[in-house]
């Protein structure tokens, strides 16, 4: 699939990697659905992909209300006539062990709201938004591809037994949908990013920055932009789907 005119939606993609990958696509002349909560930094990304070549449209939207992904995915099926591919990017995080104890007393538990709202956003918002733009793909006879941003962090990471969950299960949806789905011209893969560099990290404390960065075997963290040409090649490459692609610098061996 070319990127040229091809019509991909992006959720979270205001800020960070889904704008960053945005930004990438629309130097390439694709023409972007940017699904985010925030209208702010939806106008900032639109303006920026039109700047760089591409046409996009902005839509707010919470991931995890199927109402509102469902008229959403309508509207962009309305205002593009075609939907070739969806990146679901979106997520958040709401670390914390899931039982805090000090001499033999328990100090902190994670909340039962600490875990539903990652779960909420970060699998069931993948499944409702996966699910649409399937529908509409179908319906149209658009042939595409659906990425699902992971992370490394699926294989299971201290303080993150919410995040850790979530990524594993889209993750487990990149086979699954891939073998539904290919009967439809529709290919399924996914991403796990290691440690990269955005607004998040970029603001950590120089000491942690350094200590994680040393525990990675190429000694730097991942940089947007090759999260984004991972997904351009995956667009591009019509035999891949039903995988995950590792990109962390060695971090998971």
């Amino acid at each position: 699939m070319k990127l040229q005119d091809s019509v991909i939606a992006i959720t979270g993609g205001g800020q960070g990697l889904g704008r960053a990958m945005a930004e990438y696509f629309a130097t390439q002349g694709a023409r972007l659905a940017l699904i985010d909560l925030m209208p702010d930094k939806l106008e900032e990304a639109v303006a920026a992909c039109k700047a760089a070549g591409g046409d996009a449209k902005a839509y707010v939207c919470n991931v995890a209300k199927e109402q509102e992904v469902e008229s959403t995915f309508a509207a962009i099926n309305r205002d593009f006539g075609q939907l070739n591919g969806l990146i679901n990017n979106a997520g958040i995080l709401r670390d914390g062990l899931m039982i805090k104890s000090k001499e033999g007393e328990i100090v902190k538990r994670m909340s039962l709201a600490e875990w539903q709202s990652v779960i909420d956003v970060n699998l069931t918002g993948v499944f409702l938004c996966g699910r649409e733009a399937a529908t509409h793909m179908i319906q149209n006879g658009d042939h595409g591809a659906i990425i699902n941003i992971a992370s490394i962090s699926r294989a299971g990471n201290m303080g993150q037994s919410n995040y850790s969950s979530a990524k594993a299960g889209v993750s487990a949806l990149v086979p699954v949908w891939a073998k539904e789905l290919a009967r439809y011209g529709i290919r399924v893969m996914g991403i796990a990013p290691g440690f990269i560099e955005t607004d998040m990290t970029v603001s950590m404390k120089p000491e942690a920055l350094a200590k994680m960065t040393a525990g990675i075997p190429l000694k730097r963290m991942g940089q947007p932009n090759e999260i984004a040409s991972t997904a351009a090649f995956i667009f591009e490459n019509e035999y891949l789907s039903g995988r995950m692609i590792e990109v962390d610098g060695a971090l998971r061996l």
